[in-house]
């Protein structure tokens, strides 16, 4: 059975779901960024995931990425998967400005987070969901 990890479930809002993720906001309003967590139980490496499932993981990841500019404007899209901190297996798709406070450099541990505010959820959520047409 899937169980998001504590730390993902505190650190984001929900989006949504996709036929294969969990969509995750992350409150962080600096820069627009979303997490994508396959819904299978225990998965900590993309190559625990079937082909068919690996297959639609891109496939999620495609539509965050083609959505995700309706929440704001970036130069560059950063798409990851790192799990040092966070075993449970998600990937990182976060829109970079050239301007942005950690600009070039990972947006990880740059300092710290700026959470949105409860309007500011409210609004990206309203925005998100049906540019990504999640569940």
């Amino acid at each position: 059975m899937f169980v998001l990890d504590e730390r993902l479930a505190g650190d984001t809002h929900l989006v949504g779901d996709l036929p294969l993720c969990r969509v995750l906001l992350m409150n962080e309003s600096r820069y627009p960024w979303l997490i994508a967590v396959p819904r299978q139980a225990g998965l900590t490496e993309v190559t625990q995931l079937d082909a068919d499932a690996r297959a639609q993981l891109w496939q999620d990841i495609e539509r965050i990425a083609e959505g995700l500019p309706a929440l704001a404007r970036f130069d560059k899209l950063n798409i990851g998967a790192l799990g040092n901190v966070v075993a449970q297996l998600h990937v990182h798709v976060v829109g970079r400005r050239r301007d942005d406070p950690a600009w070039p450099g990972p947006v990880w541990g740059h300092s710290p987070a700026v959470p949105y505010t409860q309007p500011q959820v409210r609004t990206a959520l309203e925005t998100l969901r049906p540019a990504l047409s999640v569940e």
